[in-house]
């Protein structure tokens, strides 16, 4: 099965940070906030573009995106969360 996102939304997988403080503290799951970076699974047909007329996020980009944006889902026993392209603050690159 396949997810295929609808009109400007896009499909992530969260990334999940460290567990652990800079000391070495390890935190439980229930101390951390939700991680606000995700890799994208897929792009919906209505994608934004830039002033080149180029896609500005595909699928495998990670991006960093808004702390109360999206709808989390289940999905074949994997967590993701769906968001609208507006919704993206930055892409992370390497």
């Amino acid at each position: 099965m396949k997810l295929k996102p609808l009109f400007d939304r896009i499909v992530l997988k969260q990334i999940c940070l460290d567990n652990k403080t800079s000391s070495g503290l390890v935190l439980s799951e229930n101390s951390q906030e939700k991680p606000l970076i995700g890799e994208i699974i897929a792009v919906g047909d209505e994608k934004t573009l830039d002033k080149d007329n180029k896609i500005i996020v595909e699928i495998g980009d990670k991006v960093i995106f808004s702390k109360y944006a999206g709808t989390p889902f289940k999905f074949e026993k994997n967590e993701f969360i769906i968001i609208r392209q507006s919704d993206i603050l930055a892409i992370i690159e390497d």
